[in-house]
C-alpha cells in the first residue's frame, strides 16, 4: 500500500529551520547591535572600569599640584576665659578707688626748697602705690580677645626627581586605566554577542528538534495506518513508537536549554527575567573569506599594559632614589594678630606678622629603610620587566589561537552547507522510498537523523564563526585568554 505523500509539509519545515523564527506577538525586537550598546551601558565592569579612569585622572592632578606652589589660608578666634595671666591681674585688684593718676617729678629750680621736696615725696608714695604689671595691659598674653588671620605659601624647590618620578607614575596610571576601560568594553562587546548568539542557537536546535518530532509523529500516523491494513509488522509499529518517544525528551532539553540561554543574555543586558525577547538579526551570517589587518602583539591590550607597569616600576625606584637627596622648600607665613577689648574688632586693632622661610631636609640615618626601599624597588623593575617579556609571549600565542579558531570555524562553516543539502536530499529519497515500500524504516530514521545533525552542525558553526570573526575585531582590546606556564595572565 502506497502511503499518502508528506514530503512537501517535511521539507517545508526543514528548509524554515533556516530563517528567523516567527516573532511572538508583545516580544521586545531585539538586534545584535542593540544590544552590544545596551551590554555596554549596563556592564557592572565597565562601570568599575570609568571609575578607575576617574581615579587615575585624581591621581593625575595630585601628582601634578606638587609642581605649583601651595597657598593656605586661615582664620580663627579665641576667647580666654582663664589664663595663668590673669593672676596677676588680681593681684593689684581691691575694693578701694584707684589711686589718682601720677604726675611725673619736674623740679622748679624758681620753687622753695621745701616745696620741691614735698612734691618729690608725693611723686615717690605714688609711685610706689601704682599697678607694676600695667605696662604689660597690651602685650597679647592673656588677652579675652584674640583674632589671626593667616596666608601659608609654600614652594618645593628640589626633591632629588620625586616630583618628576611621581608624574610620571600618574601618568603611566592613566594610561593603564584607559586601557583597562577599553579592554572591558571589548569583553563587555563579546560576552553580549556570545550570549546572543548563544540564545540564536538554541532557538534554532529548539526548532530542529520540533521538526524531528514532527517527522517521527508523522511515520508514526502512516506506520500505524499501514498496520491497521495489514502492510506491516507489529515490530516495525513499535519502533516507530520508540522513536517518537524518544525524540520528545530531546524537545524538552532543547526547549529548557532556550529557556536558559535567553535568561543569560537578559541578566547580561540587565533587562527582566519575565519579559519576552525576539532576537532580530541573523544566526547565518554572510559568508567571510578574509580577514581585514591582523592586530600585532604589540597592539594587545595586555602587552600594553604590561608597558605601562615597567613605567609604573621605574617611577617607584626613582622615587626610592630620591629619597637619599635633600629637599629644599621655601615657604612664608603672614599673619594679622588682633587682641580687641570687645568682641568685634576694628581693623586698626590688627598687626602684622610675617616671616619667611628657606627649609632644607637631609636624611642623615634611616638605620637602612632607604637602601631596602630601593632594593624592592629594583627588584620590582626586574620583574615587571620579566613579565612584559612573558607578556608578550603569550600574546603572540593567543593571537595565533584566536587566528586558528577563526580558520576553523570558518572551514567548518563553508562544510557544513554542502552537508546540509546532500542531507536533505537523502532524507527526500529515503521517505519517497519508504513510502513506495522499498526501504524499511530504519532507513528513514537514519537519513533524519543525518538531517538533525546536519542541521545542527550548521548553526553550531555559523555560531562559532560569528563569534571568532567578532572576536578577531576585539582582538586589539580583549584580555589574554591564553595560560600558559607560568600561570594565568594578567
Amino acid at each position: 500500500m502506497r502511503f499518502r505523500p508528506v514530503r512537501a509539509f517535511l521539507l517545508g519545515a526543514l528548509f524554515a529551520l533556516g530563517a528567523a523564527p516567527l516573532s511572538a506577538q508583545g516580544a521586545r525586537s531585539l538586534s545584535l547591535e542593540e544590544a552590544l550598546s545596551i551590554g555596554a551601558r549596563t556592564s557592572e565592569s565597565v562601570g568599575i572600569a570609568r571609575a578607575g579612569v576617574d581615579r587615575a585622572r585624581g591621581q593625575q592632578r595630585q601628582a601634578r599640584s606638587e609642581y605649583f606652589p601651595q597657598l593656605t589660608g586661615s582664620a580663627s578666634y579665641t576667647r580666654t576665659l582663664r589664663s595663668q595671666f590673669s593672676v596677676l591681674a588680681d593681684t593689684g585688684s581691691s575694693n578701694e578707688p584707684p589711686p589718682p593718676e601720677c604726675r611725673r617729678f619736674v623740679p622748679d629750680p624758681a620753687a622753695p626748697i621745701g616745696e620741691r621736696v614735698d612734691s618729690l615725696e608725693s611723686a615717690l608714695e605714688c609711685a610706689s602705690n601704682a599697678d607694676p604689671f600695667a605696662a604689660f595691659a597690651d602685650l597679647p598674653f592673656g588677652q579675652e580677645n584674640q583674632y589671626n588671620l593667616g596666608l601659608q605659601a609654600s614652594q618645593l624647590l628640589f626633591a632629588g626627581g620625586r616630583v618628576r618620578a611621581q608624574n610620571r607614575i600618574a601618568g603611566a596610571g592613566r594610561r593603564l586605566a584607559d586601557i583597562e576601560l577599553a579592554s572591558q568594553e571589548a569583553q563587555a562587546r563579546l560576552s553580549v554577542a556570545e550570549g546572543y548568539f548563544d540564545a540564536l542557537l538554541a532557538d534554532r536546535l529548539l526548532t530542529i528538534a520540533d521538526s524531528t518530532l514532527v517527522q517521527a509523529e508523522r511515520t508514526l500516523e502512516n506506520t500505524r495506518l499501514a498496520h491497521e491494513v495489514g502492510n506491516v509488522a507489529e515490530f516495525e509499529l513499535l519502533r516507530a513508537q520508540v522513536i517518537r518517544d524518544n525524540a520528545r525528551p530531546v524537545v524538552i532539553q532543547r526547549r529548557a536549554q532556550r529557556d536558559i540561554a535567553f535568561l543569560r543574555l537578559k541578566q547580561l543586558l540587565e533587562l527582566p527575567a519575565d519579559d519576552s525577547l525576539q532576537l532580530t538579526t541573523e544566526l547565518d551570517g554572510p559568508a567571510v573569506d578574509t580577514l581585514a589587518e591582523v592586530v600585532s602583539e604589540e597592539a594587545r591590550a595586555a602587552v600594553r599594559q604590561a608597558e605601562e607597569n615597567v613605567v609604573v616600576q621605574e617611577g617607584r625606584l626613582a622615587i626610592a632614589r630620591a629619597a637619599s637627596w635633600p629637599t629644599l622648600r621655601l615657604t612664608s607665613n603672614y599673619a594679622r594678630l588682633g587682641y580687641p577689648d570687645d568682641v568685634f574688632p576694628a581693623w586698626s586693632d590688627f598687626v602684622s606678622d610675617w616671616n619667611v622661610a628657606l627649609s632644607l631636609s637631609v636624611p642623615l640615618f634611616t638605620g637602612g629603610r632607604l637602601s631596602g626601599e630601593r632594593m624592592v624597588a629594583r627588584a620590582d623593575v626586574d620583574e615587571a620587566r620579566l613579565r612584559l617579556v612573558q607578556t608578550r609571549e603569550l600574546a603572540a600565542l593567543d593571537t595565533r589561537s584566536a587566528l586558528a579558531a577563526f580558520d576553523a570555524a570558518r572551514s567548518a562553516w563553508a562544510a557544513s552547507a554542502g552537508t546540509v543539502e546532500q542531507a536533505q536530499r537523502a532524507y527526500a529519497i529515503a521517505e519517497v522510498r519508504y513510502e513506495e515500500g522499498i526501504s524499511t524504516q530504519t532507513e528513514l530514521g537514519d537519513a533524519r537523523v543525518q538531517l538533525q545533525q546536519a542541521l545542527a552542525n550548521r548553526a553550531q558553526s555559523a555560531r562559532d564563526l560569528r563569534v571568532a570573526r567578532l572576536r578577531i575585531e576585539l582582538l586589539e582590546q580583549l584580555p589574554l585568554e591564553t595560560v600558559g606556564r607560568a600561570g594565568a595572565t594578567p
